[in-house]
């Protein structure tokens, strides 16, 4: 009869290392996966960083350069950043009775208002067809009640026929008015909230930016329009945000090393404890 074997005289067994784990076929596997993910990664980044460096960049002094306004925007077409601030003219007459005051306003650092109104653009200019207009701040004062009258001197006589030029701004937004104050009230520079007020609306086209003009009228104050700041041809945001998606394609390998050194953790430990069911010895080193 054939003896039992002792416990001594079975063969040792020994884990397995962390690299025979990891070149298991499931873990080369998740490897693969790793590497589909980071390379996702790795091309969003480099597309951040195309998109971060203007390789054309507008020329220095181009805002300066005074231009047709049909040459810069369109009705109803958002104004581009680098042309933000752009000189430009152009040409009609302006609309009696849409004269507003906008409060809010600074000038050089000094409080106080603006006058604005609609200028019916001469369509030989610009190239539009049917009535277009564009809102133009024509003079600013500290004083409201000269601000008042001066709504009123250009409401009753309106300039006509008069060749404009100034800077070409962005819309501002229209802002609601205080609770309890006047409904009417136009606290920034929006021609959308302009329109809301002019008349003889019906099909008229409208610019979304709006002109600061160079000339005051109504004996109001010019307001001090500088050139804007030359952009910078390195977006910064987006390098920030390509080295976000190298990190994250770091991520993806980190994760892949952490998962599969868990389960070659919980492997040994299971070992362990079939080797040592009472814990207290130590187990045999892999020679």
């Amino acid at each position: 009869m054939t003896a039992t074997p002792s416990v001594d005289d079975l063969p040792e067994v020994f884990p397995p290392t962390l690299r025979e784990v990891m070149v298991r076929p499931f873990w080369i596997g998740m490897l693969g996966l790793a590497l589909l993910v980071a390379g996702i990664f790795a091309w969003l980044g480099q597309w951040q960083l195309g998109n971060a460096i203007d390789t054309d960049p507008p020329p220095a002094g181009m805002t300066e350069q005074v231009r047709p306004l049909g040459e810069v925007v369109r009705p109803g077409a958002s104004l581009p950043e680098p042309l933000v601030g752009q000189r430009v003219q152009v040409s009609g007459s302006f609309v009696a009775g849409d004269f507003r005051v906008v409060t809010s306003r600074f000038d050089d650092g000094e409080p106080g208002y603006w006058v604005a109104g609609q200028l019916r653009v001469d369509p030989s200019t610009t190239g539009t067809d049917g009535p277009t207009s564009l809102a133009v701040a024509v003079g600013f004062t500290p004083d409201r009640a000269a601000a008042d009258e001066a709504v009123s001197t250009l409401n009753a006589a309106p300039p006509r026929n008069v060749d404009l030029s100034g800077r070409l701004i962005s819309d501002e937004g229209a802002k609601e008015p205080p609770r309890g104050g006047d409904p009417f009230e136009i606290s920034a520079m929006s021609p959308a909230a302009l329109l809301s007020q002019w008349s003889d609306t019906v099909e008229l086209d409208v610019y979304r930016p709006y002109l600061v003009s160079t000339d005051a009228f109504g004996g109001l104050r010019g307001i001090h329009s500088p050139a804007p700041t030359e952009l910078s041809s390195v977006n910064w945001l987006n390098i920030f945000y390509a080295v976000e998606w190298a990190v994250f394609a770091g991520f993806a390998f980190y994760m892949w090393y952490r998962l599969a050194r868990d389960a070659w953790e919980k492997e040994v430990e299971a070992l362990i404890g079939e080797d040592d069911p009472e814990g207290d010895e130590e187990p045999s080193a892999r020679p």
